[in-house]
């Protein structure tokens, strides 16, 4: 059962709307004003909360300012509950980051047909949509943007890249957003000597070069093909406007997108601090987890030795040195220079 908090200083109000919501199978929880509001927000977690603007103690936009500032409560859908009708209010309560705006008085129709809406595309961006552009698709229905949808679906173009063709390069300004289609991507950065770290790896399903568009910079790495790919392009332009308009789909694009950066952090701590077994085995299991298909019986890794050196983070030498050392260890099997995972769990668990 839905639980929602309402938070409104009228006695009548408060008691008729609470009424009819419990009447619609709803939990409700009562506020008689702002500052108690936010403590029962805290308190109980509700899937929703309904909040008058003008209040005793700490009116609704004081409300939402709270709210937003407290981590555990922060993307609880909000609607405001207001006889004020001037254009100002509706405009500041939606630039605060309200969802929704209901002007009394109100029917108990309008009122359940708010909450039901709002409940529902809640619980939908709950939902984990997959990395892809019906991953996308499913999002941008969400906005209520169907021209935005209509954009960013339909007649999309597509680069086709060949083998070791650099897609965008370090220090340069994005003004597109990729997506991998077909074939495999790559990220590294160069120093001043001139080797490469791979930064991550990309395979179809998976978006690139988001980072530099949320933040507003230049590309920190250089994005290459490792084989012929196809990348599906969207105009920064587009992107931005999704982002600016619809503030939950933001959110949950935003983490659909970087759900690789802790696993990139921890790729990078690993580099930082393991050992050259520990290096050169995590390089090859990041492979195999990150290229090998569910129907492949057995997966070669294929890949030159200067490019899984840059991925382990070492010299070339030293990882052919290795790569050696585990073929005797039957950890690994070389067949034409493809590399064959033998003992997975012995890789894992190699000591450091």
């Amino acid at each position: 059962m839905k639980k929602i908090l309402l938070i409104e200083d009228n006695d009548d109000i408060r008691n008729n709307t609470a009424e009819i919501l419990e009447l619609s199978n709803y939990t409700v929880i009562t506020a008689a004003n702002g500052k108690l509001g936010v403590e029962q927000a805290i308190a109980h977690m509700p899937d929703l909360i309904i909040c008058d603007i003008m209040m005793p103690v700490l009116d609704g936009y004081g409300v939402l300012h709270a709210i937003q500032k407290n981590e555990s409560v922060r993307n609880v859908p909000f609607i405001f509950l207001t006889a004020k009708t001037e254009r100002s209010d509706f405009r500041k309560g939606m630039e605060l980051g309200a969802d929704d705006y209901i002007t009394k008085p109100f029917s108990g129709t309008e009122l359940l047909n708010a909450v039901d809406g709002r409940l529902k595309k809640t619980d939908l961006l709950k939902q984990e949509f997959s990395p892809d552009l019906n991953g996308l698709e499913q999002l941008l229905k969400l906005s209520d943007n169907k021209a935005a949808l209509t954009e960013l679906t339909e007649d999309r173009d597509i680069n086709k890249y060949k083998k070791k063709q650099i897609i965008y390069t370090e220090g340069n300004h994005p003004s597109r957003l990729y997506y991998v289609l077909k074939g495999k991507v790559k990220t590294y950065r160069t120093n001043d000597d001139g080797k490469e770290l791979t930064t991550a790896l990309y395979s179809a399903g998976d978006f690139l070069g988001y980072i530099a568009l949320l933040e507003g910079t230049a590309y920190r790495d250089t994005a290459e093909a490792l084989d012929e790919s196809e990348l599906a392009i969207i105009p920064k332009e587009e992107f931005t406007e999704l982002i600016d308009n619809n503030r939950m789909v933001a959110q949950k694009f935003i983490r659909l997108l970087a759900k690789n950066i802790s696993a990139k952090e921890e790729q990078l701590l690993g580099l930082a601090y393991n050992s050259l077994r520990k290096k050169v085995a995590d390089a090859l299991l990041l492979l195999e987890k990150k290229y090998r298909q569910e129907e492949d019986e057995a997966f070669a890794i294929t890949i030159s030795r200067e490019g899984l050196a840059a991925i382990a983070g070492t010299a070339t030498e030293s990882l052919i040195r290795t790569l050696s050392d585990f073929r005797s260890e039957k950890l690994i099997d070389i067949k034409e220079g493809n590399i064959i995972i033998l003992n997975r769990k012995k890789l894992e668990h190699l000591l450091n």
